[in-house]
């Protein structure tokens, strides 16, 4: 059973994304629960055709388009994008797929507010092409991570992991389909506890309850 927005006095987060928006699904799913302690007040994409804009609309959650093509360099886009995000004032942006590397002015602004989710068991395999790189380099073991966005290139602290066993058998697609599986797991799970103030970053540490997350919590299915 889904709550109604009077309902709903809880954290905003604002969610980017660029493509299809599986992980914006889940986010929006757990969102709709009556125990929820975020909305999902926006989605900003920087795409007009990506799927994940219909997710939102079904969902009746506004939706900004900010298109990188129409800016001429990376700071111009980040601009709009931040002048976009804060009109919805959101304690947490949530970065769901979201296929732009953004530049440092735009993390400072919102240093300790940004949180990415990765299909690797970062520091492993950072970037693109995760599933085939894992495959080809023997892993074992592969998953997801949920982390605050630095400057550095998904080298941010880790907030959350859970792996999964690489199968003998195993091609990219059928790895990335279980490493899905997980990300929608994990990825609401970190954004519930920052909206209930369980989850913070300080001094580049990430402190779950108080304490040092020292241990990343990983789940294996």
């Amino acid at each position: 059973m889904s709550r109604s927005d009077d309902d709903r006095d809880c954290v905003n987060i604002v969610v980017l994304i660029s493509g299809n928006g599986s992980n914006l699904q889940a986010i929006i799913d757990d969102a709709a629960a009556q125990d929820c302690p975020y909305k999902v007040c926006a989605v900003v994409c920087n795409s007009p055709i990506a799927y994940g804009l219909k997710r939102a609309n079904n969902s009746g959650i506004t939706t900004r388009i900010i298109d990188h093509r129409d800016y001429p360099t990376r700071r111009q886009f980040d601009q709009a994008l931040m002048s976009t995000i804060d009109q919805f004032a959101p304690a947490l942006i949530a970065l769901a797929g979201f296929m732009r590397i953004v530049g440092p002015e735009f993390i400072e602004h919102y240093e300790g507010r940004i949180m990415n989710i990765h299909p690797s068991l970062l520091p492993q395999f950072p970037g693109l092409n995760t599933h085939e790189r894992a495959l080809a380099d023997g892993a074992r073991e592969h998953g997801a991570t949920v982390h605050f966005v630095t400057t550095e290139l998904d080298a941010g602290p880790v907030v959350i992991q859970s792996s999964v066993p690489v199968l003998q058998d195993d091609t990219p697609e059928t790895l990335a389909a279980r490493v899905l599986e997980q990300e929608h797991r994990i990825y609401p799970r970190a954004i519930r506890w920052y909206a209930e103030g369980r989850l913070s970053l300080h001094r580049g540490k990430v402190l779950v309850d108080g304490a040092i997350n020292g241990a990343h919590p990983v789940t294996t299915s």
